[in-house]
């Protein structure tokens, strides 16, 4: 944050990655105490749901030794959820593997997953095994370079400090060649998002199935491209704020492009499918007769239980803002809830 208090200039993703890089290193953002909730800390479901898709690719893909990796797991919650409910079918990773810088969070995680390894990158990750990684939020909080159509053509946006504070603002530096062709000749003013940051790590984690084999699923809010429109935004205290007012005191994202994942995840030796609906791939799953059965357990936690699922499955909440997307290592088989055109099996 040093960089923008001395009013350097900087590109918006340079801006997003120096924001959320001081955001995650000084706090735990989650939870009603925290400035927003994810899917695994609104209802254990989520979590189960995942934890019965890892046990079902594992036992068609014959019960191999697998490590689990998850990025950006949070406090661990999902983890812990897909674990234990993965355990039940004897499927239990040889290793788990987080991927996290945040000291806060990886303290949350090592209370709550005390075997679990750190890291703060995947090259650390193992390569002895097959690899099960899990990406649930992870995309949306990567930076995103932004450019906007002027009258002399496509200008990276950069962040500037003035007199009313930082905003942002066309760069003087043509940038065309950074938008797809099929946008290109977009209205003055439009707004076009490009994430390489994603796209690398995608990247990478496409190149660890293709060698190791396993399988990867990713869940985040977006959209498939190519598309345009600005989508930084910012969260405190569960409401949106102003993403350029108080630079890493608020958590950024933007909205993953998911065309752009698949097309970053393709080479031999890896198989892509979806996105789909997060409500609809949640429902393929089970959590349905998952929530019935919590229900019975519990009767007077019934309203309080089909809340949680509504908020998780709804079109109107999460169900369709979210989408999943899967990888799968040659030699895996199709994943639950995919088909081989990405729609719902």
């Amino acid at each position: 944050m040093r960089e923008i208090a001395a009013a350097r200039t900087v590109t918006v993703a340079d801006y997003m990655a120096a924001a959320n890089a001081h955001y995650y290193a000084t706090r735990d953002p989650l939870g009603a105490a925290g400035d927003f909730t994810t899917a695994p800390e609104i209802s254990q479901m989520f979590g189960e749901m995942v934890g019965v898709w890892i046990a079902d690719l594992w036992t068609r893909a014959g019960g191999p030794a697998f490590h689990y990796v998850e990025l950006g797991p949070g406090r661990g919650t999902l983890a812990a959820d897909a674990l234990r409910t993965a355990a039940r079918f004897d499927c239990k990773p040889q290793g788990l593997h987080l991927v996290e810088t945040s000291p806060a969070l990886r303290a949350a995680q090592s209370a709550r997953l005390p075997d679990a390894e750190h890291h703060d990158e995947i090259d650390s990750l193992p390569d002895d095994l097959p690899l099960i990684v899990i990406a649930n939020e992870f995309f949306d909080a990567l930076p995103v370079h932004q450019y906007v159509a002027t009258k002399d053509g496509w200008r990276e946006r950069i962040v500037v400090r003035g007199g009313n504070g930082i905003t942002a603002a066309p760069d003087t530096v043509p940038a065309d060649e950074a938008i797809p062709p099929a946008l290109r000749d977009r209205a003055e003013g439009t707004i076009v998002e490009t994430a390489p940051a994603a796209a690398a790590v995608m990247h990478q984690c496409s190149a660890r199935l293709a060698r190791q084999g396993g399988a990867m699923l990713a869940i985040d809010y977006g959209y498939c491209g190519p598309a345009t429109g600005d989508t930084l935004q910012a969260v405190k205290a569960h409401r949106f704020a102003d993403p350029f007012a108080d630079p890493g005191e608020v958590d950024l994202t933007a909205h993953v492009d998911f065309a752009a994942l698949a097309h970053a995840a393709r080479r031999p030796g890896t198989n892509v499918f979806g996105p789909v609906d997060q409500g609809v791939w949640l429902q393929a799953m089970g959590i349905d007769a998952r929530l019935q059965t919590l229900v019975a357990a519990s009767p007077e936690r019934a309203a309080d239980l089909q809340g949680q699922r509504d908020r998780l499955v709804a079109a109107d909440q999460m169900g369709t803002l979210f989408q999943a997307m899967a990888l799968t290592g040659a030699g895996w088989p199709q994943p639950a809830g995919f088909d081989s055109s990405g729609e719902i099996a």
